[in-house]
């Protein structure tokens, strides 16, 4: 039953992440043709954000100088990405080994990038994505170790010497 929980709260994570990204994807799509400078102006007013500090114009600006095919990249990029966390979602819903595979390989690929942003500079947001990334990495890998090895140990003794 716990292996069972945990896996299920991955899958959830995953497929929450997918469907978040879904979302930006099609908000992308909803850009094309638009004021996308003004956009992002827009949202970093929503997010409380002052427009004048150095993230926060870098932002504006390198939102203003994207074009509608690009938009297009990125919204069809999101659209992928999204379509790969659901399915991941689902087979680690569905208990599949694969999906397993491909969740503990496909976090541990992000590991080095998270390293080297905290190594940037520490912050609590980097922190929690590398702090979360490892638990979910190290939680797929057990449940692959442990699945291997009851077929190790379900594997038939060796013979014995004769006259033993």
């Amino acid at each position: 039953m716990g292996f069972r929980f945990g896996l299920r709260v991955v899958a959830v994570f995953e497929a929450a992440k997918g469907l978040i990204v879904f979302a930006a994807g099609l908000g992308l799509f909803h850009l094309v043709h638009r004021d996308v400078g003004e956009a992002a102006e827009h949202l970093v007013r929503l997010l409380h954000l002052d427009v004048d500090k150095k993230y926060p114009r870098f932002f504006i600006e390198a939102a203003a100088r994207i074009d509608d095919s690009h938009l297009r990249m990125l919204a069809c990029l999101a659209l992928l990405y999204s379509a790969v966390r659901l399915v991941e979602g689902y087979g680690l819903w569905r208990d599949r080994r694969w999906a397993e595979w491909f969740g503990a390989v496909s976090g541990a690929v992000y590991l080095p990038l998270e390293i080297y942003k905290l190594w940037e500079g520490v912050t609590w947001l980097h922190a929690a994505i590398l702090i979360v990334n490892c638990i979910v990495v190290f939680y797929l890998t057990q449940l692959l170790v442990r699945r291997e090895v009851p077929l190790a140990a379900t594997a038939a003794p060796p013979a014995s010497p004769a006259g033993s």
